[in-house]
């Protein structure tokens, strides 16, 4: 089973004159909200994640659904034999998560785990569902924790295109 999770970094707190309200797409997606993210194959007990403190989630979390898409855009879709690839690159960093889909799994990697490491493994479908609930759900967190960031219609849009499945 599939988890996606963050945590907040206490290290690189939001500017306190921020007004989420009126929050670009670049402020919310690269200045905001700052901590560590993972995936975890819970079956498995094996998990990818970061741990640098600076990574933006809700950026994390808009990519990540992005890239799911970007992997269905195959005709054929979950019966395509020919591998898709897409990436999901950090802000600041040359590091990256690497997805790999082939037939109905994507397989996730990244460039800062050893080589010999075996990728996680999703059913593309269910890695859809949980980025999408992982996105809804941080957005409500985030809500709870930022006044005014529920009526910043960036966040409306996003959430109208990625709906929780």
């Amino acid at each position: 089973m599939l988890d996606i999770g963050y945590s907040l970094s206490r290290r690189f707190p939001d500017p306190p004159q921020t007004d989420y309200r009126r929050a670009d797409t670049h402020t919310l997606r690269h200045d905001l909200f700052c901590g560590d993210v993972y995936l975890a194959d819970t079956d498995a007990d094996r998990e990818l994640s970061t741990a640098w403190g600076w990574v933006p989630v809700l950026d994390f979390a808009w990519a990540l659904c992005d890239v799911v898409e970007e992997l269905d855009r195959d005709p054929l879709g979950s019966r395509a034999a020919r591998p898709q690839h897409a990436e999901l690159d950090f802000t600041e960093s040359t590091d990256r998560m690497l997805f790999r889909r082939r037939f109905g799994f994507v397989e996730v990697s990244a460039d800062w785990v050893p080589g010999e490491e075996r990728p996680l493994s999703f059913a593309h479908t269910a890695l859809r569902r949980e980025a999408r609930d992982f996105l809804h759900d941080l957005v409500a967190d985030l809500t709870d924790l930022h006044e005014g960031l529920a009526d910043n219609p960036v966040v409306w849009d996003l959430q109208a295109r990625f709906p929780r499945v």
